[in-house]
């Protein structure tokens, strides 16, 4: 015997609506993202988003990280959306290999999905920083600014400004005046600002068919080293990046 749901009716559609906005908030915020800034952005009362907070919790389309600092997807919403893994051509991956046999430094290779950074080839011998820091904060890493200087306003992917180390860039002119520079040059860097002892720097890997973005390939040292790096080793970083267009492109 087939049992009709009960209809919807009274405040219901609301609720629902409510729970469907908080869902897509914590998407476009990324990982981490705390129940006042969903408050704040969806100007929802914060008794409000706590209940459906904690509902969606129960229901586990999000999760608390460990910290309990803020929330993300969980096991159900990955579910709403299937996303294929993509693979890193046989190819693609020797170009990497090889540069991480001429330095010392750690070498990774991200790929970007519109809007989206990706870490694909990740440094087992130097990891980089966390994924959903990179993927929450591009403003703060060398990758995630090469995406930036690509948009035609990176407000549209920044929605967090939170310093991670006393050097991270928090003010809008600033990040205007360092994309900018990574439009002009070319090269990305950031130097100490999400590990005070740790750098980065990255170029752009191009289609070559239309000139798009398609990856960043980047190097990872000591800050000292990020802030004046030897022009050989950004040569030899630009020419695995020009060799990767054709595979990646």
């Amino acid at each position: 015997m087939t049992v009709d749901p009960a209809p919807i009716s009274g405040r219901q559609p609301r609720a629902v609506r409510t729970a469907l906005a908080v869902l897509e908030e914590v998407v476009a915020a990324g990982p981490g993202v705390t129940a006042k800034e969903i408050s704040t952005a969806l100007r929802l009362p914060p008794a409000t988003t706590y209940r459906v907070l904690n509902l969606l919790v129960g229901e586990e389309y999000l999760v608390r990280l460990p910290d309990l600092r803020g929330f993300a997807l969980g096991r159900r919403a990955a579910r709403l959306s299937p996303v294929a893994v993509p693979r890193l051509p046989t190819a693609a991956r020797t170009v990497v290999d090889h540069l991480r046999g001429r330095v010392r430094w750690g070498v990774h290779l991200a790929i970007f999905d519109g809007a989206r950074l990706q870490v694909l080839d990740p440094d087992p011998d130097h990891p980089p920083s966390d994924a959903d820091l990179l993927a929450r904060l591009p403003q703060a890493s060398a990758l995630g600014r090469l995406l930036l200087a690509e948009q035609p306003d990176w407000r549209a992917l920044v929605r967090d400004l939170r310093p991670v180390t006393d050097r991270t860039v928090t003010d809008p002119d600033a990040l205007d005046a360092v994309l900018d520079a990574v439009r002009r040059d070319g090269l990305a860097t950031q130097t100490g600002q999400l590990r005070p002892d740790r750098g980065c720097l990255a170029v752009p890997v191009r289609s070559p068919a239309d000139g798009a973005l398609v990856a960043g390939l980047a190097l990872s040292g000591p800050a000292t080293r990020v802030a004046d790096p030897d022009p050989e080793l950004v040569t030899l970083l630009r020419e695995h990046a020009t060799t990767l267009g054709p595979l990646l492109g």
